[in-house]
């Protein structure tokens, strides 16, 4: 397995929308492993294939929070067929856009068809974190961030968050991006 690197706002991979996967062979598999390596050892609950420069519709999510017993789940074209009607707000934040959080409004039940890494198409009825997860992992693979919910004053602000941030690390500053 291998750790790969994780691209960032505003990288422009982010915003392009994934391609379906024709089939699920070794490579995939591997992909997928090596992304769920890259998701934990990042601290995240969750990483879409556009996060690690690649434009394939494949998620990992793992939102159990305990690494001994992880309960990692791996998706190969994740496709929301059906959502409750009630949403809710939840804080989130992005392994892309580090260090920054905000209120996010998600349906608060989804039902993802979606192949698993054997090639078998599954489904999976989630509510809590894990809905959470899969509608954010989702957006990344058409290319929305959880930024993109945000009023233009309040994304403005986290921009401008983490530009001061990068500029503090040493990271060089942000690359300028028209929305």
């Amino acid at each position: 397995m291998a750790k790969l690197k994780i691209f960032e706002y505003p990288e422009e991979v982010l915003r392009a929308r994934a391609e379906e996967v024709p089939s699920v062979d070794d490579e995939i598999r591997k992909i997928l492993s090596d992304m769920l390596e890259t998701m934990y050892v990042s601290d995240g609950v969750g990483l879409a294939g556009n996060q690690v420069g690649l434009l394939k519709r494949l998620v990992v999510i793992d939102v159990s929070g305990n690494p001994d017993k992880p309960e990692p789940v791996k998706l190969v074209n994740p496709k929301i067929v059906w959502h409750g009607e009630e949403t809710a707000e939840h804080d989130e934040g992005c392994l892309s856009v580090p260090g920054q959080y905000a209120c996010v409004k998600r349906f608060k039940e989804v039902e993802v068809l979606f192949l698993d890494e054997t090639g078998t198409e599954r489904r999976i009825k989630a509510s809590g974190l894990l809905a959470v997860a899969l509608q954010h992992e989702i957006d990344h693979l058409d290319g929305k961030l959880f930024i993109d919910y945000l009023s233009s004053l309040k994304r403005n602000i986290l921009i401008r968050k983490l530009k001061k941030d990068r500029r503090l690390s040493g990271q060089g500053n942000l690359k300028e991006r028209e929305d």
